[in-house]
């Protein structure tokens, strides 16, 4: 499903650079949920941004659901995340003046063709709809659906970041430290929901610092000093 092969990146400030991904080969099937693990620094996060086509690395492959991303222009980057790849932050990244069932049903139209006439616009909106409303089925908030996300716990906000990464059925569910902001009870539904989506088959790649959330995982992979050193089945 996805894979990057001596996969690097630096950053520069003046005269200085700094080195955070130095050659790092990974691989995640299709169907597999991967916790990656490491100290505060050690590249998690900038792995995870580069692999989801969020940046791009300073050197080496990925290869995503077939594609070299190095081969893909800027638009189509944009596209296939909007319809390939699902997203959630620590900080939740919902827009405060929408609603819970808008803040889930936007990406859907933005990665809508509705160009076509009038008819074909109403039918895609309505799917679009369709699916966010399920998606808060599945993480439990369809009895949120007009509430502001300052109306909602950290937990709820978390949940329905989930049902927006998910309403689109991607192929890859990718997760920053989703349970940071979050107490043990809501951190434990999250994970509960994401249990859930792989057993239905969801791909997913999550960077966390907990080891009990990381051991529900099927592989845990720690990087330290921007490389692999160890990964580990479950």
């Amino acid at each position: 499903m996805i894979e990057t092969k001596q996969l690097t990146k630096s950053f520069t400030d003046g005269d200085k650079t700094t080195h955070v991904l130095k050659g790092i080969d990974f691989k995640a099937e299709q169907g597999e949920f991967i916790a990656i693990m490491g100290r505060s620094g050690a590249g998690k996060s900038t792995l995870l941004y580069q692999m989801s086509l969020l940046d791009d690395p300073t050197s080496g492959e990925i290869i995503i659901d077939g594609k070299h991303a190095h081969n893909m222009q800027s638009e189509e980057k944009t596209e296939f995340r909007l319809k390939k790849c699902g997203y959630v932050f620590q900080d939740y990244a919902l827009l405060p003046e929408l609603t819970t069932l808008e803040n889930v049903v936007l990406p859907l139209l933005m990665s809508g063709s509705a160009r076509s006439g009038e008819a074909r616009e109403h039918m895609e909106k309505a799917e679009a709809y369709t699916r966010a409303k399920n998606a808060l089925a599945k993480v439990k908030l369809a009895h949120r659906l007009n509430n502001l996300p300052s109306q909602l716990s950290g937990g709820e906000q978390q949940r329905v970041s989930i049902a927006r990464a998910i309403a689109n059925h991607p192929i890859i569910l990718f997760a920053d430290e989703p349970t940071a902001n979050l107490d043990n009870e809501s951190s434990a539904i999250v994970m509960e929901i994401f249990q859930e989506l792989h057993k239905e088959g969801q791909t997913i790649i999550m960077v966390t610092h907990e080891e009990q959330y990381a051991k529900l995982a099927q592989k845990i992979v720690k990087i330290d000093d921007g490389k692999v050193i160890s990964n580990i089945k479950n």
